[in-house]
């Protein structure tokens, strides 16, 4: 993972090593840090002879390394220096081909969109622009991605719409917006600017989707978290049913099938808080 970041941006390590990683604990899992960049090089773009060549050297020294390991006793006898070290290439050229593979999707087959930025998120990349391209026989995607700081979803889309949501509401409504963007620039032939896709998204997409749900089961969710609900369930239901369903369908499918059996969750504080009586 670390190699696919470093690479993505354009950055040679040229020696990567165990030594020259920092691993840290991080909820359970671990994170690599870039410790010595003393043979690094910076390009715009990284030729697959220089990632391939990367990859070579990183192997050869992670194996190195784990055999001093194992000398000195502090490896354990059931990890293999050559396999575990082997397992590289293999895993970064699964996560680089998800990163960054062209994809053609059919015109009715939107919903592989969201399925292809579900599978980035989980890998732990963000989305921050999708190049739609129209030719023969559907749509070519290009993913533009990112790696970002905690709560940057929720600050981006209060910046770009006014909507204050929860970090997880914002991540769906940040890849809609993206999707909603690259789909009107493949329509005009040009780039859209993220502030004026962002405006007509909000209008047309966010409150166009909620002004479909009836106004008296509306306010059992707020509205973020509704509009992610339907988003989830269009996917859900255009996955189980090859191809996309439309807005519309997916609205009346999700109205009747879970939202009306939802509990209402609304407070009504208009009579104050409510009293307590304590013993003594």
């Amino acid at each position: 993972e670390l190699f696919v970041r470093l690479h993505l941006a354009g950055f040679f390590w040229g020696d990567c090593s165990l030594s020259n990683t920092l691993f840290r604990r991080d909820a359970g899992a671990l994170a690599a840090y870039l410790v010595d960049a003393e043979t690094a090089e910076l390009h715009p773009h990284l030729s697959d002879g220089l990632r391939t060549h990367d990859l070579n050297v990183a192997t050869e020294n992670i194996a190195g390394e784990m055999f001093d390991l194992r000398a000195a006793g502090l490896l354990d006898q059931s990890i293999d220096p050559i396999d575990t070290a082997a397992e590289l290439a293999p895993r970064y050229q699964q996560l680089w081909s998800e990163l960054t593979r062209d994809e053609v999707v059919a015109r009715d087959e939107s919903y592989r969109i969201n399925a292809r930025v579900k599978r980035l998120n989980d890998l732990g990349f963000d989305v921050s622009q999708i190049e739609i391209h129209t030719e023969e026989g559907g749509r070519r995607l290009r993913f533009d991605t990112h790696v970002v700081d905690p709560g940057h979803h929720a600050r981006r889309v209060f910046a770009l719409t006014g909507l204050r949501v929860q970090e997880n509401q914002a991540r769906t409504l940040l890849s809609d917006l993206a999707r909603f963007r690259g789909t009107w620039a493949a329509g005009v032939g040009h780039d859209i600017p993220e502030d004026l896709a962002a405006r007509r998204w909000l209008d047309e997409k966010f409150y166009g989707t909620l002004q479909l749900v009836p106004a008296e089961l509306r306010a059992k969710l707020p509205d973020a978290e509704l509009f992610h609900e339907i988003s989830e369930h269009r996917w859900l239901l255009s996955e189980s049913h090859g191809h996309d369903v439309g807005r519309a369908t997916a609205v009346q499918s999700y109205v009747d099938t879970v939202l009306r059996l939802l509990p209402d969750t609304r407070v009504d504080l208009s009579s104050g808080p409510p009293t307590q009586e304590f013993a003594p």
